[in-house]
């Protein structure tokens, strides 16, 4: 902590440094000043990756000339990836590198898969031919393929460390800047949107009627762009140091206290072992955490037993760990419940770029009549996503925190949990509103005769699909929101970056399950040479069905997640950090 006359004002309290790696002055770095150089960033990385992905289940089947289930799983599967590759980003970000340094090198890596992408589309021999011009090569799909995954490893040191390091410019120790925290992670969300938006209305209609090359290589110029914003702000930001190797810390918890396995462990919790400073931890960035009463057997790792008094000063710290160690595994085992209830939620938000693109393609996509009729892109629909975000975004700040505020008296009107379960609940409606539609839809097909035509619109406008993107953004405001700001702060200090990779592998495993749903909802309605639910003419499938299923489990998963929020304690720290490494 900074000391010595006015020092301890002008610099920050929480333990950042600036870009020379001296305590960070509060008036030149930091807070909102910072922030326009993250968000830009995180606009125009957003408007590269949904520029690239929301129409990308339509390019693998007119392209690489793929059936609509296997299409679906491979979006699925990548999605999935790219969503699991921030635990190694968020690894290297707290133990190693620092959050600045691993979102400037998974940049690299990320422009290098859209460069691939952009050339495998446009470059004649790495382009597939067009259908029924011949047969997509071996190598064709694998530089496509290699393209996809390398995105997907850019994006894990992307993702997890963006929203952490905004949120690290607001100094935790400041009232003020701690409430602005808060109002970034709405900014935050809101500039994902932004991008999303732009990504979903131009860049879809530019590879529907320009050319994959052109709608792939526009999102490889976006995110040169981003690299361009996040460097600019380079002198202004704040930057935390890492704590070391978090799965070194927790695994040395759980030997000491196996090692412990038969010790008692005091009722009196202030026997247990503790950095001797009175309120700093021994954990670099990190400041002390209360003990709590949940999962006493980790406790038996500070307990401080004949064989530790000797090198009580200098333990070994795979047998005697202090508190806020042990406390910092319990808070990642009490995160893991409510992590695993987003899961359901991703499943169904991952339908927009793979069941909704594919209910999309069969209705009328015409605005105006005749010749000169617009026509909008089924994956361009995701706009309405966006644009329910957009409106709910400043209403929940604006009208629904106010009016929740005088009915639950919390300062932010409702808990995280509370947020985070609303979501929950509203997301079953989504899931309601495309069943209906696509039993209408099976209806029409049957009246009019076109069950065995699947190349013809259905009589039906697609903007009937509206309502069901419309409350999905309204469950990502209250679900996805909430999501961020509790993952950053519930995890350790020392931990915040895995705490957002965590927070991202219930959208990798959403992602995941849908696709282990499509493939077990074919294998089990295609036996005996039955067409399933899924076929590639839909006309003549139950999509419905599926629309059905995932209502289901997410009225399911709603009220598993009651008995999660209920038990849940939420994490109590001092206010000081330690700011030398130990």
């Amino acid at each position: 902590m900074a000391s010595g006359g006015d020092e301890t004002t002008t610099t920050t309290l929480d333990g950042t440094t600036d870009h020379s790696g001296k305590p960070a002055v509060r008036s030149k770095t930091g807070t909102w000043r910072a922030c326009p150089f993250i968000l830009g960033n995180e606009c125009c990385e957003r408007l590269a990756y949904y520029g690239m992905s929301s129409n990308l289940v339509n390019y693998m089947i007119d392209r690489l000339h793929q059936g609509n289930a296997a299409a679906a799983n491979n979006v699925s599967n990548w999605s999935g990836t790219c969503y699991v590759m921030p635990l190694l980003g968020a690894f290297l970000a707290d133990a190693y590198l620092g959050r600045y340094r691993t979102i400037a090198a998974f940049m690299a890596l990320y422009i290098l898969g859209l460069t691939l992408l952009t050339m495998s589309a446009a470059v004649p021999g790495l382009r597939p031919p067009p259908d029924g011009a011949g047969a997509v090569t071996a190598g064709q799909s694998a530089a496509f393929f290699v393209a996809l995954y390398l995105i997907a490893v850019g994006t894990g040191g992307i993702k997890p460390c963006v929203s952490s390091f905004g949120a690290d410019q607001f100094d935790d120790a400041d009232p003020r800047e701690r409430q602005s925290k808060s109002s970034f992670f709405n900014w935050f969300y809101m500039s994902i949107n932004v991008g999303a938006l732009l990504a979903s209305s131009v860049l879809v209609w530019v590879q529907m009627n320009v050319g994959w090359g052109w709608g792939f290589g526009i999102p490889a110029a976006a995110m040169a762009v981003a690299v361009a914003s996040f460097l600019m702000g380079s002198k202004l930001y704040r930057h935390q140091k890492p704590g070391g190797s978090p799965l070194t810390r927790m695994l040395q918890v759980v030997v000491a206290a196996w090692r412990k396995g038969k010790q008692p462990v005091p009722a009196d919790a202030s026997l247990l072992h503790e950095a001797s400073s009175a309120s700093a931890s021994a954990i670099q960035g990190s400041r002390k955490l209360e003990h709590t009463e949940q999962f006493r057997w980790l406790d038996r790792a500070a307990v401080v037993t004949s064989t530790d008094e000797d090198g009580k000063n200098n333990p070994d710290p795979w047998r005697l760990c202090t508190v806020t160690q042990v406390e910092e595994l319990k808070s990642v085992i009490r995160l893991l419940p409510v992590w695993a209830s987003g899961i359901v939620m991703s499943a169904v938000y991952s339908q927009m770029s793979t069941m909704f693109v594919l209910q999309g393609n069969t209705l009328d996509p015409r605005m105006g009549s005749g010749a000169g009729a617009f026509k909008i892109p089924s994956a361009s629909l995701s706009i309405f996503d966006t644009l329910s975000v957009i409106a709910w975004a400043p209403a929940y700040d604006r009208l629904v925190v106010p009016a929740a505020r005088r009915w639950t008296g919390h300062p932010r009107g409702f808990t995280q949990l509370q947020r985070m379960g609303i979501g929950l609940a509203v997301s079953v409606l989504s899931m309601l509103a495309a069943g209906a539609l696509e039993v209408a839809r099976l209806r029409v097909a049957a009246s009019h005769g076109m069950l065995d035509d699947s190349t013809n619109y259905l009589p039906i406008s697609i903007f009937w699909q509206v309502p069901q993107y419309f409350i999905i953004g309204a469950a990502e405001v209250f679900t996805f929101i909430g999501q961020i700001e509790f993952f950053y702060d519930q995890a350790p200090d020392a931990m915040r970056s895995m705490g957002t990779a965590l927070s991202l592998t219930s959208s990798a495993l959403g992602s995941y399950l849908s696709a282990l749903l499509v493939s077990v909802v074919t294998a089990i309605t295609t036996r005996n040479g039955g067409l399933g639910w899924i076929p590639d003419n839909l006309n003549r499938g139950h999509l419905d069905y599926f629309f059905w299923l995932l209502s289901v489990l997410s009225v399911i998963n709603f009220v598993v997640y009651l008995w999660i929020a209920k038990w849940y304690r939420y994490k109590q720290a001092t206010t000081s950090y330690e700011l030398s490494s130990v």
